[in-house]
Formats: structure tokens, sequence, C-alpha cells
């Protein structure tokens, strides 16, 4: 993969250039606008450091604020293991080093989308709608596109470039509406000196400060619509089935969409972008296609379900014929003529005739979801010897609970008594990885709750099938009977 990301890297620049070039132009107008003669230097230097700041964020934060924006809640293997599986499955093809880590949000509407402006802090997101609409194929063909925008580093680039064209936003809009306020009449002072800018600056700072946004908008979106058609190729050659991601790209532009959180910055990052569909998920008309970060939904799903391949050629050849252009993969890629075989499509366990057996198993599947989220959100489950499994929030405040079937007592895990939570620095005196495994006993198949030694609670999926877990808190190994 390595020819695809120095291509990127080639083809970001003169977009990173074009931005900066815009932001100094803007900086430089309004500052020329407000302080004489030397205004247009101080303008410079404060637009670019206001960049910087951003762009410092963006790099050491920018991941938490994005999963912040969404309400994104980290899961681990035991929590869901089908999801979980399925991106390390992506992350092996791709020969990424580390795993990326594992969020869901709780939306109804269906979508996903990437972080990873760093390898050891990337990570993939997808909803609830996602996981409970897309079949196992059609989720991993979402999960490869986004494990190709975090290989390819075009999260590295949609961050940086999306930072550029915030600023470029947000200073044409702060000067905008202050010139609207004042109405353009107040002196302007240096060292204690009135004067007024030449009506001429004026004018011209007025001028590009309508237009600046609208020029680093065209170059941000010339290029983030082609890294699509590359994430796009990059998946199929990961899954090998192209169908897959066609089918699901099918039904999330016919299904509702219609995401609560989520803003202008964070939009550009989705499989498919939330900016253009409605309150009601209905799908919005563009006028013109190119004020789009992604291309037309249906123009990806006629290249997928036209190839034969699963190499880069055939999707070049096809993107050719659909789209009338030559350069998307760099040829260095091209130069394999090796075929790629598509495989077969795996095996679907949920019945696909109508009737009762599928409407159990769509009210199974449901449950499941609800169960994840509760789980990611801190409930705990306690499974009984009646058979009762009960549901219960960690803020409860008791170390126990009555069985309201048996009546028996049952232990809360997290906050037993006596048990304290290990932190970071308890690890690095004593490492418990060193001690023997502990040892825990499976009570039923379906949801359950168990404490570390750390007193960090574990859940336990119906579909965990591991004999072992390591506990996230402390690193203990603990052996599942």
């Amino acid at each position: 993969m390595w020819e695809l990301i120095e291509s990127n890297k080639r083809r970001s620049q003169w977009i990173f250039f074009a931005l900066f070039l815009i932001l100094a132009v803007l900086g430089g107008l309004i500052g020329a606008s407000f302080i004489e003669p030397y205004g247009a230097w101080w303008g410079v230097g404060i637009a670019v450091a206001f960049a910087l700041i951003l762009g410092a964020v963006a790099y050491w934060a920018g991941d938490d604020i994005v999963m912040s924006v969404g309400r994104a809640t980290r899961i681990n293997k035991e929590t869901s293991p089908q999801l979980y599986n399925i991106v390390e499955e992506m992350q092996i093809a791709a020969g990424f080093g580390r795993m990326p880590e594992v969020y869901i949000v709780a939306d109804d509407a269906m979508n996903a989308f990437a972080t990873g402006v760093r390898p050891e802090k990337s990570a993939i997101a997808v909803t609830a709608g996602l996981l409970d609409h897309l079949s196992r194929d059609e989720l991993q063909g979402v999960v490869a596109h986004e494990m190709s925008h975090i290989v390819n580093r075009d999260v590295l680039f949609m961050t940086f470039s999306g930072v550029l064209l915030g600023s470029i936003t947000m200073l044409s809009e702060g000067f905008l509406r202050g010139f609207a306020f004042t109405g353009g009449g107040s002196r302007r002072s240096r060292l204690g000196s009135s004067s007024r800018s030449h009506p001429a600056i004026m004018i011209a700072a007025l001028v590009f400060a309508l237009l600046a946004p609208l020029l680093a908008r065209i170059f941000y979106f010339a290029v983030s619509r082609k890294r699509e058609y590359l994430a796009d190729a990059t998946a199929v050659r990961l899954t090998r089935y192209p169908e897959g991601l066609a089918s699901a790209l099918e039904k999330l532009a016919v299904g509702p969409m219609s995401l609560e959180h989520y803003n202008r910055f964070t939009a550009p990052l989705f499989i498919v972008d939330p900016q253009e569909t409605g309150p009601d998920g209905a799908r919005k008309s563009a006028l013109f296609s190119a004020g789009s970060t992604h291309p037309p939904v249906h123009e990806r799903i006629q290249i997928l379900r036209k190839l034969s391949g699963a190499g880069f050629r055939d999707y070049q050849s096809v993107f050719m014929k659909v789209k009338k252009e030559a350069e998307l993969i760099p040829d260095r890629m091209l130069r394999d003529k090796s075929a790629v075989p598509l495989r077969a499509p795996s095996s679907d366990a949920s019945p696909v005739g109508a009737g009762p057996e599928k409407m159990a198993a769509k009210m199974d599947k449901l449950r499941d979801i609800g169960n994840i989220l509760m789980a990611t959100g801190g409930f705990l489950f306690l499974p009984c010897e009646c058979g009762l499994r009960m549901k219960v929030p960690q803020t409860l405040g008791k170390t126990s609970v009555p069985c309201p079937r048996c009546g028996r007592i049952l232990i809360l895990p997290s906050v037993t008594a006596g048990v304290v939570h290990l932190g970071s620095e308890a690890k690095k005196k004593d490492d418990p990885t060193d001690e023997p495994p502990s040892v825990y006993e499976r009570k039923s198949d379906g949801w359950e709750s168990f404490s570390c030694r750390c007193g960090y609670p574990i859940h336990l999926s119906p579909l965990f099938r591991s004999t072992a877990v390591t506990c996230r808190n402390c690193g203990r190994s603990i052996d599942i009977r």
C-alpha cells in the first residue's frame, strides 16, 4: 500500500499549498483593513498562528473530540465479538501494524466513520443502525472502507485540510459579522494615531472574505471525493467481495441517515455525508454535485457491481469507463497484472424468508444490539441460578441486589467491598501479567458480567467463544471456562 500512500501525499501537497495561500491572503487583507501600514503582516501572522493552534489540537486530541461529538462509546472483543473480529480481519488484511479501537454510536441512522491522525490513535466507529440493518458481508465492506481511509492516511489529510478550511471559514465569518455590526465606519488606529483604511483594501477584503470559503471548499472537495473512490478500491482489495460494500451503500442511500450528533467539520469523515440528509432522514437534492465531499452513491455502486476482479487494475478499468477519467490509482500499482479473484459470499445465519422465524431473528438481533449498548453504557449482567438474567446499572450505589424471582443475593462485580481499582502507577510497580491467570466459570450462554481482581468489570456476550480475556484496566489474563 506504500505506493498509494506516497501518491496521496503528493496529491495533498498542492491542496495544502492552495488552502494555506488562501488563508494567508485572507488574513493579510483583513489585517490591512484594520491596521496601517503593517496590518497585512500582522493579519498573516495571526491567521497562521490560529491555524497552527487548531492543527496542534487536532493532532493531539482530534480523535477524542470527534468521538465526543459523535457520542461514540468504545467496545471490546468480549462485548461485540462479531464487529471486533471484522475490524481485526481488515486490520490483518491491510497489514496495519496496530489494531484500531472500535466504537459504537447509539443512533438508529446507518453510518460509520474513522479517525486516525496517528496510527496509535486510530479508531473505527459504526452506528447501532448499521449493525441492525447490515449482514456480515455488508458490515465487512463498510469496515474495510473505513480501514482503507486509515491505511491510506486519508484521515490525516482530511483532518488537517479541514483545519485549514475551518480556519478560513471562521476568519471570514468573523470579519463579515464584525463589518456588518460596525458598518465598516470605525476608525483604525496605529500607536494612538487615528487613520482610515483605504476603500480599495476594504472592498478587496470584503470580496475575498466572501469568496475564500467557497474557493477553499472547491479545492477540498475536489480531492476528498477522489479519496472516496480510492477507499472503495482498497476495500475491494481487502475483502475481495465488492457486492458487500455495494449492497451496504445501497442500503445507506435509501435508509434513514439523519444523525443527531455531528457538525460540519466531522461530517466529511462519515462514509455517507450526513449533511446531505434532511431532519426526516430523506436525501436532500443537490443542484451541484461538486458541492459534496462524497461522490454520488449510485456511481460508486455502479463501479463496484461491474468489477470482475478485486485488483486495482480491475477497479481502474471500470472507473475509467464509468467516470471517463484516467487518473485515480498510481501507475506503479497498476503494473501488477496478476489476477485477484473475487470470493463467494459468506453464509448468513439469518432466515431469508418471511414469517415468524425472520421476525424472531430480527427481534433477537435488536435485543443483542440493545445489550451491547447497555454494556458499553456501564450496565452489569448478572445471571442467577434460577435462570433469570438481571441488568443492573453500576450507578445503583449498592454492593448486592436480590433476585426478584428467587430472592438470592447477587454480588455486583464492580462495587464489591474491599476491591481497589488499580491505576497505571500500580501496574508499573506490580505487573499483574506476571501472576498466574485467574479463572472464571460461565454460568450460562447469555450475557454475563464479572470483575477482575482489580475490580474492573468485564462483560461477556453470547457470541464470545475465546478461552481467555485480558483485563483492559490492569492487563491480567483471565481464563474462561
